[in-house]
């Protein structure tokens, strides 16, 4: 007679699974009942995964719609790139032109835009290749210096090649930054004269460089990446994603927010390229000489504006780095609850802190 009734309830069926086979006289429906019930479910998990992975994208919320339908778009080699513009000063013809970071995009800007319209004659803001409202091709290999060109097509086609440009960066905007400075001063064909150049919290420094968990997985999973890309949900991307950690215990984003950095992941099946678009991770790595070569080097005005409690990029370790090796630099930390994203952790220190620098020359 078997231990257990031959309809084993879900807590025993490990039981069953390791135990009866050495009692198959005794127990053989007890076996078949289990894997018959394992089969079922099964069966049913099929469907409910399948439209899990073709969930439709969330709707665009009324403000992130406006940002959208307020912007522009141009081609660069057959892909549609969203920008905004924003005219300010009358009388100015300083020009300010802004890079977003991973996995966001222009919207990044929101905080300070009408602070900034306030001081310059032209503000500009696009989504990168494979962020925000641009297209998102796939397959297809994002690399840094792609996204400098779109850039540096962006500029030529607002008839912007013989304007000098003020650049704030931040996070993945840092690099395409530091390659756009590399190409103006070694005079490369299309590159952009740049005025200034102010960077925030960005991984400049591949050893002081400290991914999140998830990026980590998705550069380096090979083609298990896909299925990690499909599988990535609001819940996952706002809780389990790291992403809440990145942003300071007294900063963080409304859950209208969080929806908002989502909504524009999501859009154009975004979340499907996460894995190719960081490879710039290895790409900071292998071209390291480059990018902060022309940083130590460069005669272009330089700051830095940094959100200490960022574990990305940690204090006092990478501001240390930064310092020792751009010594021309200006540098402004700003409080110490701000983490990596401080143009919307503090977007009022961090407008003081920008304007200061661009004022100084």
């Amino acid at each position: 007679m078997c231990l257990y009734q031959c309809t084993p309830p879900l807590g025993n069926f490990f039981f069953y699974l390791f135990l009866t086979p050495f009692k198959p006289h005794e127990c053989g429906s007890a076996r078949r009942a289990s894997r018959e019930w394992w089969l079922y479910v099964a069966l049913l998990c099929v469907p409910l995964l399948a439209v899990y992975l073709h969930i439709p994208p969330p709707q665009l919320s009324p403000a992130l719609n406006s940002w959208r339908t307020s912007g522009h778009f141009f081609t660069f080699r057959g892909n549609n790139i969203f920008y905004k513009e924003s005219f300010g000063v009358v009388g100015s013809s300083d020009v300010l032109l802004l890079l977003h970071g991973f996995p966001t995009s222009s919207y990044d800007w929101y905080k300070i835009w009408d602070s900034l319209t306030q001081r310059f004659n032209r503000v500009i803001a696009l989504d990168f290749l494979g962020f925000g409202f641009s297209h998102k091709p796939r397959p297809h290999r994002y690399s840094i210096f792609e996204q400098a060109s779109v850039v540096e097509a962006l500029v030529t086609h607002l008839g912007l090649s013989e304007q000098r440009i003020n650049i704030l960066s931040h996070d993945y905007g840092d690099t395409v930054a530091l390659e756009l400075l590399y190409r103006s001063d070694h005079n490369r064909s299309g590159h952009i004269t740049i005025n200034s150049l102010c960077l925030s919290n960005g991984g400049i420094f591949p050893e002081t460089h400290y991914p999140r968990f998830l990026q980590k997985v998705l550069k380096d999973s090979g083609f298990i990446s896909p299925v990690f890309t499909r599988l990535i949900n609001f819940q996952l991307f706002s809780r389990g994603c790291d992403l809440k950690d990145v942003f300071g215990p007294y900063t963080q984003p409304t859950e209208a927010e969080f929806w908002d950095m989502w909504t524009g992941i999501r859009f154009n099946d975004g979340n499907l390229v996460m894995d190719s678009i960081l490879q710039y991770i290895n790409q900071r790595l292998k071209h390291r000489e480059r990018w902060v070569g022309t940083l130590t080097s460069t005669s272009t005005p330089l700051h830095m504006i940094y959100g200490p409690l960022d574990p990305v990029n940690p204090h006092p370790e990478f501001i240390q780095l930064y310092q020792k090796l751009v010594q021309r630099s200006t540098v402004s930390v700003l409080d110490e609850h701000v983490s990596h994203y401080p143009q919307l952790e503090d977007p009022t220190g961090f407008f003081n802190a920008y304007l200061s620098f661009i004022n100084s020359f």
